[in-house]
């Protein structure tokens, strides 16, 4: 008898701790409703949530992020690092700010009680109170009212000159993964950690604006026009583009994603649709969009041709584009940021430069959809595992198409752009450890002591440890490498862990010296 209870308590014991270590992400789906006021800026909407426990534990409360208070007042963390930073170039001065107000949760019916953050300054996270606890594999439906007063465009969202960037706007529940609540503050200098979710999202605005969004366009005298519209366009380039003829009085778009982490809409009136698709190797059509203000001289007319290139090269290299459509907007000219990435759609806010470097940035926002979408790393932990091993490709794509680097743009000599592909790219990394990055990989991103330095690290510094990678094992190893690790945690989250278990099988060798590097101070 007590060998026996003491076998069933083994068996208890080990099935317990299989249980806990399997992997397990929560989900969450998502309805909103949103109405555009472009005369007093503001946004107001509601959504419904269902939330669904994954985890194996019982949840009482959740932890939301009201990311729109980031911009409220100078006390928020965003407002802090911006101005501890040295190397920023946001003129604070001169911002109106913004906020989220007209919250009214309620879970499945009853109304939830709401806690701040323990630190004021985190105006930007709520904790919901759950009525009833939540137990695993349970769902809740979640439910509220919110209205954003949008800041003057500043840290990826706002309004600027008739254009709208509607992102971080809605509430939105914090990751709750094997570490925990993840219930961090927006900040400018580190991105996002976001769970996946299904939308539907009603946007409704003025009849004459042009909207680009993450997910699909479900109006179809709409969608048709773009394409009408944008594949003219795309045909004729040297001629005046034919402009959107939007409607008097508002009207309400609808959007449909599936299995994204985030969802963001950019607005404008008057502004150039380009049209086209784009198949994969896999023969998957993909429809592909670019939206960009009609001004004479643009470098903007070949933008399509740059989405669908970058769109293919990375499919080949790492694995296959998994959304239907690819979309790129021209977003307010900003000096310190290049541009912002989403699911599916992404705000380009680089001036006007080189089509070289407008089309390596449209490469880096669009390769996002791997390292940060469709790979959902913690970014604000872990900010290489997303920047960095997008940066090592977005330098493969600008070497192999133009002989060119986004880091050195026009003082490449000639001698060294002639070289053939393998040893230009060498001469390039070599000149890029010559830069003195001496500070972590892997740490936090609001470690980092300015802008600077965290691009330097995140990206570059990344970049080059990933090149030594491919150095030691060559090329093709590590694209399969690259390729297996997609196939394995696309749609998920992985950790640093999870990329260096993964790459280590598909490498047969042990990279406990490579993956120490992440944490060397001094230069690679």
């Amino acid at each position: 008898m007590l060998r026996t209870i003491y076998v069933c308590f083994l068996l208890t014991l080990t099935t317990s701790v299989i249980a806990q270590d399997a992997y397990w992400q929560q989900d969450v789906s998502y309805k909103i409703e949103v109405s555009l006021d472009d005369k007093a800026n503001t946004l107001s909407g509601k959504e419904e949530i269902v939330y669904k426990n994954n985890a194996p534990e019982t949840l009482t409360y959740i932890w939301f992020h009201i990311w729109p208070n980031a911009y409220k007042n100078d006390s928020t963390a965003l407002f802090q690092q911006l101005k501890n930073d040295p190397t920023s170039e946001d003129d604070l001065s001169t911002i109106t700010h913004g906020y989220i107000d007209g919250l009214d949760f309620k879970v499945n019916g009853k109304k939830a009680k709401i806690e701040p953050h323990s630190n004021p300054n985190y105006i930007d996270i709520i904790k919901v109170i759950l009525p009833e606890s939540l137990k695993p594999g349970a769902s809740a439906t979640i439910a509220t009212t919110f209205r954003v007063k949008l800041p003057s465009y500043f840290s990826r969202s706002g309004y600027a000159d008739g254009q709208f960037m509607a992102t971080q706007w809605y509430p939105k529940p914090a990751v709750y993964d094997k570490s925990g609540w993840h219930e961090f503050p927006y900040l400018s200098m580190g991105e996002y950690y976001s769970e996946y979710g299904d939308y539907k999202v009603d946007i409704t605005l003025p009849g004459d604006y042009v909207v680009g969004a993450t997910g699909v366009l479900q109006n179809a005298d709409e969608l048709k026009q773009y394409k009408s519209i944008g594949m003219k366009n795309a045909t004729n380039r040297t001629e005046a583009p034919e402009l959107y003829k939007g409607k008097s009085g508002n009207k309400t778009l609808t959007y449909l994603a599936k299995n994204v982490p985030d969802f963001a809409w950019f607005a404008e009136k008057n502004v150039v649709i380009q049209y086209d698709t784009l198949q994969l190797s896999s023969d998957k059509t993909v429809d592909a969009f670019t939206f960009y203000k009609n001004k004479p001289g643009t470098i903007w007319n070949n933008s399509i041709d740059y989405a669908k290139d970058a769109t293919r090269a990375y499919s080949h290299w790492i694995g296959d584009y998994q959304y239907p459509t690819v979309q790129v907007f021209e977003g307010p000219k900003n000096n310190s940021s290049g541009g912002m990435e989403y699911p599916m759609i992404t705000l380009i806010t680089v001036p006007d430069a080189s089509k070289e470097y407008l089309d390596g940035v449209i490469a880096h926002e669009i390769g996002h959809n791997w390292f940060m979408s469709m790979l959902g790393s913690n970014e604000r932990e872990h900010t290489w595992q997303d920047e960095g091993l997008n940066t090592y490709f977005q330098f493969r794509y600008e070497a192999e198409k133009y002989r060119y680097n986004s880091i050195f743009k026009d003082q490449i000599p000639e001698a060294v752009k002639n070289l053939p592909l393998v040893q230009f790219q060498s001469a390039l990394y070599n000149a890029m450890r010559q830069i003195p990055m001496n500070s972590a990989i892997d740490q936090p991103a609001e470690n980092f002591k300015s802008s600077q330095e965290y691009g330097l690290i995140s990206y570059l510094k990344t970049a080059i440890w990933v090149y030594q990678l491919e150095q030691q094992f060559g090329r093709q190893k590590i694209d399969e490498a690259f390729k297996d690790y997609f196939k394995a945690w696309s749609n998920k989250h992985p950790q640093p862990e999870d990329l260096k278990a993964s790459f280590e099988k598909s490498l047969g060798s042990n990279l406990d010296a490579a993956f120490n590097k992440l944490k060397t101070v001094d230069n690679l």
